[in-house]
C-alpha cells in the first residue's frame, strides 16, 4: 500500500486548443499534462516552488461538449496593427479532472488548500473549484476508464494524441509526448503499476516542470 493526494477539480466550461493546428481553433478532448502542471504551479505560487521531479496520474471527464464563437486578437510584430477576428471555439462542459500526486504530498495538500494564485484550467477565464484528500493506493491492475495514459502502456486503448508535457518558462521550448485517452471511458484492464481502492488504474505521466522541456 502507498499513499497519494487525490485532487478533484471541477469547472462548468473549459477549452483546450490543439497547438498542432496553426491558425485553427481545434479543441482537445482533455487537458495536456503541461496545462495541469501549470494549474499546480499556480497553487504552489510559481514553478520555482514546484519540485522538478513532480509527476502525477490523471483522469478527465466532460459531461458535454459544444462549439461557440469567440473574438481572437492576433499578435503582430512591434509597431504593426492587427484586426480582431471571429473564430469557432470547441469547449467542454461540466468537467471533472482528478489528479493523483504520490510525492511531496504535504506540499501539495497545503497548496491546494490555500492556493497562492487563482486556479484555472486552460484559458485564463476558466476558473475551477478544487478539493483534496489523502487516499491509499495498491500495486495492482485497474480499469483505464477516463485516464490519460502513456501511449506505449500495454493493453491501453483510446485515441492516440500528441500532447505537450512540459513548456519552458520563456515558452520557447516544448516537450511533446504520445498519450492515449478515451472520452467515453475505456473498461480495459491495464497494469499501470498503481490503482485506487475503487479499481481505477493510475499511470504516472512524465515530469511536467519547465526545466524538463527540450
Amino acid at each position: 500500500m502507498s499513499e497519494a493526494l487525490e485532487v478533484t477539480v471541477t469547472a462548468p466550461v473549459v477549452s483546450f486548443r490543439n497547438p498542432l493546428y496553426d491558425g485553427l481553433q481545434i479543441g482537445l478532448p482533455c487537458p495536456p499534462p503541461s496545462t495541469v502542471g501549470g494549474m499546480l504551479a499556480a497553487a504552489a505560487g510559481g514553478w520555482d516552488r514546484v519540485p522538478p521531479h513532480t509527476r502525477f496520474a490523471m483522469t478527465f471527464h466532460a459531461a458535454g461538449s459544444g462549439r461557440d464563437l469567440e473574438t481572437y486578437h492576433p499578435l503582430g510584430s512591434p509597431g504593426t496593427t492587427t484586426n480582431a477576428t471571429i473564430k469557432d471555439r470547441d469547449f467542454l462542459a461540466l468537467v471533472t479532472l482528478t489528479v493523483w500526486l504520490t510525492e511531496d504530498i504535504g506540499l501539495w495538500a497545503r497548496a491546494i488548500r490555500r492556493p497562492v494564485w487563482p486556479l484555472r484550467l486552460g484559458r485564463s477565464q476558466d476558473l475551477v473549484a478544487t478539493t483534496a484528500r489523502r487516499v491509499e493506493l495498491t500495486t495492482s491492475t485497474g480499469r483505464q476508464n477516463h485516464a490519460v495514459v502513456p501511449f506505449g502502456l500495454p493493453n491501453a486503448t483510446g485515441t492516440a494524441m500528441r500532447l505537450t508535457t512540459a513548456i519552458s518558462a520563456d515558452r520557447a521550448r516544448f516537450t511533446w509526448d504520445d498519450y492515449r485517452y478515451d472520452p467515453g471511458g475505456a473498461r480495459t484492464e491495464i497494469d499501470a503499476g498503481l490503482a485506487t481502492g475503487g479499481g481505477q488504474a493510475l499511470a504516472l505521466l512524465p515530469p511536467v516542470h519547465p526545466d524538463r522541456s527540450t
